[in-house]
């Protein structure tokens, strides 16, 4: 926040204040290389394979957090605002989501049964695990949630944008989180996140406060990053 006037953050938001202070680790997950071989074609279908996979158990997990992050919204937010209808509404999307997993993954012959979480999702489902601990409050747990939601909408709609060269096969996948009805839920989810942190900037400033809820947001922001790079890394093959 340093060298930003209150009336920068109220027109943009804390949310784009923090994206530009870290634009390289947000382009980098967001453009990470496996999605730039999805768009221009030359991903390795292996890869995929790997993604889907490893995805199919990220989701299973990632549902318990959005449970969690509901929980902590009928507890701590103003129910005026209607946060828990927008969190309700992507949780019960994730049973969709589950069945699409199980469908894509007999399609591309994945074994879900016996696949095993590698690291990199392994330390991704233990933040998650941790993001819904009482020690956590909402405004943190908010933050990650958009975060991990804004990463896959970006991601995908970028290889159904203009010149895009996405294999036919793979387009129902871009599709999926690309599409506008889900980059308005993922806004929706940006409005809540930035009036949690408007709010507890206020809070902040009207009692004197240490600033130490939007500093564990912002940690949480760049956690989200961190790990979505490191589970398309492991996607491609990497550690």
């Amino acid at each position: 926040m340093e060298g930003k006037t209150r009336e920068d953050l109220e027109k943009n938001g804390m949310i784009d204040t923090w994206l530009k202070k870290h634009r390289l680790l947000y382009t980098g997950a967001t453009k990470h290389p496996f999605i730039l071989s999805i768009r221009d074609g030359t991903i390795d279908l292996s890869s995929f394979r790997t993604w889907l996979g490893q995805d199919y158990l990220f989701v299973r997990e990632f549902a318990a957090f959005v449970a969690g992050v509901l929980v902590k919204a009928w507890k701590q937010s103003d129910d005026s605002y209607g946060d828990t209808e927008v969190i309700l509404g992507g949780l019960a999307a994730l049973n969709d989501e589950v069945e699409w997993f199980k469908r894509e993954a007999s399609k591309w012959d994945v074994p879900l049964s016996t696949i095993a979480p590698q690291k990199a999702n392994g330390d991704y489902c233990r933040f998650l695990e941790y993001l819904i601990s009482p020690e956590v409050g909402y405004t943190e747990a908010i933050t990650a949630f958009w975060a991990i939601e804004a990463v896959y909408q970006e991601s995908f709609a970028h290889c159904l944008e203009d010149g895009y060269k996405t294999p036919p096969e793979l387009q129902e996948t871009c599709q999926r989180w690309g599409n506008d009805g889900f980059g308005q839920y993922c806004l929706s989810l940006k409005k809540i996140t930035n009036r949690c942190l408007e709010k507890a900037s206020e809070d902040a400033q009207l009692f004197n406060a240490s600033k130490e809820v939007l500093n564990k947001a912002e940690v949480a922001l760049i956690r989200v990053l961190e790990h979505e790079v490191e589970f398309w890394n492991m996607s491609r093959g990497g550690s």
